[in-house]
């Protein structure tokens, strides 16, 4: 490959940046499944094998009683060739019998199309990663790589070595703050902290994959604060660690502006200041690479084998060689020290650089998304740094600084010096609304939950990914080239559809299938909603430090602008369980697309959207202006439902322990009372008794429960979701009582639940996606005809409403979306008149999309279509994750009754109109 000049960096980026607002690709329709992907395998998630990777973890389900709780196991490629593999546990069956396992493989290895994992003897790595540990540090040895991790104290590395060369030192955490916003008068104090490490624990020892956590903060000017978390991985035969990096936010946002949060390290330069090189990576294969001190453009020319291996990064020829009409002149030459490549938005970037401090800088170039990689170092060996969704994550930044001298350092800012101080501040000063009635008036107008104080950001968190190579030379362009398409599209295995339905996991779903018109007229509809959303993340810009992952609530028709500054209209929050809807998308299809979109929300919605420390801990936030401001403070949203499928799909750590995070936050109810502002008084109750309703609350515990219990196969959190099913059925109304007094303690409910109180926000929040699990584990006939009954009554007729429940039906909306209710309890009661009122509620659009409002505006010939906002009503991500998720179970459930139904019905339905009515 030709090393890229400036004209093809430039053309390649704006190639890029050039999306269609409209149109979406036919790559995006969901791909068939490969005739030769094997159940019991796992596949590329982009469909063929990488070229290259740094090491491959992943997680694969077994069906119940396939393999005992210490089984070992082996890879194999399609050909046969034995692939060394890492295993640990992830998940139990109630016998316990292995439910998903953990799996991890050396860079570069398994590069076929599928992979089959079975039980036997695990092939070892051709060079094993290992672990070495002493009183002070760990050293992770891969190979000719080392890597040391002080146990205390600044440095997260203290040195990285190849073949005993240093080439990385005194990697450390920075943090930079002011006590005011930008652009307020009067002077500013700014700080500056580094992290320091507290805690070390090894997680992991090798052969294939080594894991190290370490834990923190921030310390400065006497204080100790932003308390993080990072991960670090190193994988057999790979030439990276990989760091997540988790913090949270726990100061003052009146008085704590982040001016900067970033990683910072050294490199030793050893090598003539013409040997030394560095490398930005732009949009596509753009590379910016340029030696510290040049010899290409010069006036004289030192000959084209120095010009060329310069360029190529290669070590030059030497002086001796070198036209005398350079080589006495090379003092000359100025070398340049300092480099920074900034990205403010989503849109652009530009490099820059300087001789040294105290002058100036000179721009080098600007174009429009970097793909967040860098190096620096010589022909001997240096560092590459990178930064995952660089661009996406914006404002970000780069930095190089004394390359010229004996020592470097490079600094990848998560949050760029460059951008305005982060202010965290909430949106509007309370509008005088005092009191519990003036904040109902607000909700009423604005249907934003507001009070007081209830607003702050403590103990919202944010996760990012990076990555430090320890080189032995300078990466040749195609080599850099090659580096950053691997950032921009991360090889991943993942287990295909297939195995993950013969498993049995994550509940009732089913396969895409297009067999029939009305089958092809869903799935055409679900992927013309998941289009929409990837255009609109595009087309809106939803990217940023703190929004990458979200989408918005609901459309402004009148301004063709999403409700961005209207309340509890504008970021969703997991609202309706839009998260659901993209995962269980994914694994019915594997398409690459969705998983991705379902990954960043995900890793926005586990840790933005919840409160990780402080009086709310454990509860999440309800939808609204800033993520955080909100004064709704629920389970529904913090939700582990929303977590299990990227954790087992993955085994990714952090996520697992933020779901773990979650098993005793029922306690955090004895601070928030949810129902606090609802009109009359609130009664009180004995210590360790708490207000709970079923769905929004006790069923996104119970998924907290439920995956404590797989994971640690504790029999304790079966138990306490036993005691709640239990009580829930011994009640009068059972769940139409809505919820009722909680003893937390025991895990049982209190009350006799006489009273009938139902709420459309009951089973939206993943209520009917852990049911499904549940029921497959737990055998509890009393409880299972409880939700039963539910599922049936919930959309019946009022009159058959008020014949089972002795009262009217009041509480109840997304008819649409509750049809899946309806086709639970057909399939499970054998009911095929109630499958044919399933099918009735979900076509007619009540509450809804109806089917046609995005399908119909699909070309057959060609790409899907989404037209203008202003053709669709009033779409909001509520009506599109519920309509998915009942067409996803509707299909599992009750498909065969499917074209019947269909047939005497009209195409579409009410195309949206009721989707602004939903209610706090």
């Amino acid at each position: 490959m030709d090393p890229f000049n400036r004209r093809d960096f430039l053309r390649t980026a704006a190639l890029a940046g050039a999306v269609a607002p409209i149109a979406v690709q036919a790559a995006q329709a969901a791909p068939k499944t490969p005739a030769n992907i094997d159940a019991e395998g796992v596949r590329w998630l982009d469909g063929a094998p990488p070229a290259a990777h740094e090491g491959q973890t992943f997680g694969l389900p077994w069906p119940r009683g396939a393999q005992k709780a210490k089984a070992t196991f082996a890879i194999t490629s399609a050909n046969g060739e034995a692939v060394p593999v890492q295993t640990w546990p992830l998940a139990y069956w109630p016998d316990g019998s292995l439910k998903w396992t953990g799996h991890a493989i050396p860079a570069d290895a398994g590069r076929a199309e599928t992979l089959k994992i079975v039980a036997g003897k695990p092939a070892a790595p051709a060079a094993a990663v290992s672990v070495r540990e002493t009183a002070d540090a760990v050293e992770i040895i891969s190979g000719e790589q080392s890597w040391t991790i002080p146990r205390k104290g600044a440095d997260i590395i203290a040195r990285a070595a190849v073949a005993g060369r240093e080439t990385v030192r005194n990697v450390r955490l920075v943090a930079l703050t002011q006590d005011k916003p930008d652009f307020e008068s009067g002077p500013v104090t700014e700080t500056r902290f580094e992290g320091e490490i507290e805690s070390l624990v090894v997680e992991q020892k090798g052969p294939v994959r080594a894991v190290v956590k370490l834990e923190g903060k921030h310390r400065g000017a006497g204080r100790a604060w932003l308390p993080f978390t990072l991960r670090l991985y190193v994988y057999a035969g790979g030439r990276s660690l990989r760091i997540m990096h988790s913090f949270v936010f726990d100061g003052d946002e009146n008085r704590d502006f982040i001016r900067g949060l970033g990683l910072v390290g050294q490199a030793p330069m050893t090598d003539p200041l013409y040997d030394r090189h560095v490398r930005f990576a732009g949009e596509n294969d753009g590379v910016w690479g340029e030696g510290i001190r040049p010899l290409t453009g010069l006036r004289r020319d030192p000959g084209k084998a120095w010009r060329d291996a310069q360029v190529a990064g290669q070590k030059t020829p030497g002086l001796e060689g070198m036209a005398p009409t350079v080589s006495k002149r090379l003092d000359l030459i100025p070398a340049w020290g300092d480099f920074t490549l900034s990205q403010p938005n989503s849109d652009g970037f530009s490099i820059k650089k300087r001789t040294k401090p105290g002058h100036g800088w000179i721009d080098a170039i600007t174009s429009g998304r970097a793909t967040g990689l860098g190096y620096i170092g010589g022909a001997s060996g240096g560092v590459a740094f990178a930064m995952t969704d660089f661009w996406k994550r914006c404002p970000t930044r780069l930095d190089i600084r004394g390359a010229h001298t004996d020592t470097a350092e490079f600094t990848v800012w998560l949050w760029s010096p460059d951008a305005a101080a982060m202010d965290l501040r909430f949106y509007h000063d309370g509008l005088g609304m005092n009191d519990h009635p003036a904040e109902r008036e607000g909700l009423e107008i604005t249907y934003e939950d507001y009070e007081k104080n209830w607003g702050r950001p403590l103990g919202i968190a944010r996760t990012n990914e990076i990555t430090l190579w320890a080189l032995p030379s300078t990466p040749s362009r195609p080599d850099f080239a090659a580096m950053a398409a691997r950032l921009r599209q991360t090889p991943r295995l993942v287990a295909t559809p297939a195995r993950l339905k013969a498993a049995q996991v994550f509940g009732d779903w089913s396969l895409v299938d297009r067999s029939t018109p009305t089958r092809r007229a869903l799935e055409d509809q679900n992927d013309g909603l998941l289009a929409f959303y990837m255009l609109d993340v595009e087309q809106h810009r939803w990217y940023g430090f703190w929004n990458h992952g979200d989408v918005m609530h609901t459309y402004d028709s009148d301004r063709h602008v999403w409700r961005y500054d209207i309340g509890g209209f504008a970021w969703a929050n997991s609202e309706l369980s839009p998260d659901l809807w993209l995962w269980l998308s994914f694994v019915r299809s594997g398409r690459a697309d969705v998983f991705r979109l379902a990954e960043a929300m995900t890793r926005h919605t586990g840790e933005v959207d919840v409160c990780h420390i402080g009086p709310y801990r454990g509860l999440g936030t309800r939808h609204g202006v800033q993520h955080w401001a909100d004064s709704s403070k629920q389970p529904r949203v913090s939700n582990a439902a929303y977590r299990r499928y990227y954790y087992y799909l993955t085994a990714d750590e952090r996520v697992g322990d933020l779901m773990h995070a979650l098993i005793d936050s029922d306690e955090s109810l004895t601070r928030v009372d949810i129902g606090r502002k609802l009109p009359g008084a609130q009664p009180s109750r004995p210590p360790g008794v708490v207000d709970m309703g079923f769905g929004t609350s006790w069923s996104a515990f119970a998924a907290a429960w439920l995956t404590e219990w797989e994971r640690t196969g504790d029999k304790h959190w079966r138990d306490r979701i036993v005691a709640g099913m239990d009580t829930i059925a011994a009640m009068k109304q059972q769940w139409f009582a809505g919820g009722t007094d909680f003893d937390l303690k025991t895990g049982k409910f209190l009350g006799k639940g006489e009273t009938v109180s139902v709420s459309h926000l009951n089973a939206v929040f993943g209520a009917v996606e852990v049911h499904s699990e549940l029921f497959q584990l737990i055998d509890n006939p009393r409880y299972r005809e409880a939700w039963l009954d539910y599922c049936q009554f919930y959309n019946a007729s009022d009159a058959e409403f008020r014949a089972k429940t002795g009262a009217p039906a009041k509480g109840r909306n997304l008819k649409e979306g509750h049809s899946r209710l309806t086709a639970y309890a057909a399939f499970h009661r054998k009911d095929p008149a109630l499958a044919q009122r399933a099918w009735r509620e979900y076509f007619s659009g009540d509450a809804g999309l109806g089917v046609g409002t995005i399908a119909s505006k699909r070309r057959v010939d060609g790409p899907a279509v989404i037209e203008p906002m202003e053709e669709i009503p009033r779409i909001s991500t509520n009506a599109s994750s519920q309509w998915g998720l009942a067409t996803i179970q509707n299909l599992a459930l009750i498909g065969d009754v499917l074209e019947e139904a269909r047939a005497n019905l009209p195409v579409a339905g009410k195309r949206g109109q009721d989707l602004g009515k939903d209610t706090f």
